[in-house]
């Protein structure tokens, strides 16, 4: 079956507290997106990076600074909003065959969850990465706070995995609305999602400390 991902890389450096935009921070010497998008390459059979236009001249540099072979992916514009975005990529791709949508900024997710998101959406229609939160959780409220069981909840990941005709005609059901992920977009259109287990290294870089941490974990494997 054909595999296919999109690595979705809007983001910018403002939590981050740098001019550069977050998804091409160095992490131990090699951009972030750069080692996202090896990282499927190896697996999927196409892969399609959605950056804003404005960043294509400085992904230009830094393509032929890294070697990376413009063979190994298409490029393409994303939108005002990462619904926009996702579509844009989507139009990219075609089925049959599976499609991972996946952040940019999460580049140390494993090779064997991207394996296994394909797996289990080859047998169930889509897979959806989430781990298991372990903090106390507290809902606000109107100036008011209250416990919330923490264990009727979950944190949610990227790549996220599905049939690309389903995903597809979900997106267009929804092109004018805003969604933080795909899973949503998904189900609002009347589909039923299937959780995977997630990664707790899987983290989203968008803090400084998120740097810090993806560098140690890559220097302790």
């Amino acid at each position: 079956m054909k595999k296919s991902a999109i690595i979705v890389a809007g983001g910018s450096g403002v939590r981050m507290g740098s001019d550069v935009p977050k998804q091409f921070l160095l992490l131990n010497d090699i951009p972030v997106v750069i080692r996202t998008l090896q990282l499927f390459h190896a697996v999927a059979d196409e892969v399609v990076l959605v950056l804003p236009q404005a960043h294509f001249d400085y992904w230009e540099q830094l393509r032929s600074q890294f070697n990376i072979n413009k063979s190994d992916y298409q490029l393409v514009a994303g939108g005002s909003s990462r619904t926009e975005s996702v579509i844009n990529g989507l139009e990219k791709v075609s089925g049959p065959g599976l499609v991972a949508i996946h952040d940019a900024v999460r580049p140390l997710v494993s090779k064997e969850l991207i394996v296994y998101a394909f797996e289990s959406a080859a047998k169930y229609g889509n897979a959806i990465p989430v781990i298991p939160v372990r903090e106390t959780l507290r809902k606000v409220e109107d100036g008011h706070s209250m416990v919330v069981d923490r264990e009727q909840h979950r944190l949610v990941q990227t790549p996220q995995c599905f049939d690309i005709e389903v995903i597809k005609n979900s997106y267009k059901q929804f092109s004018g609305s805003t969604f933080t992920d795909d899973a949503g977009v998904f189900e609002a259109a009347g589909n039923t999602v299937h959780l995977i287990e997630g990664e707790h290294s899987n983290i989203k870089i968008t803090f400084p400390a998120d740097l810090i941490f993806a560098s140690a974990w890559l220097n302790a494997r």
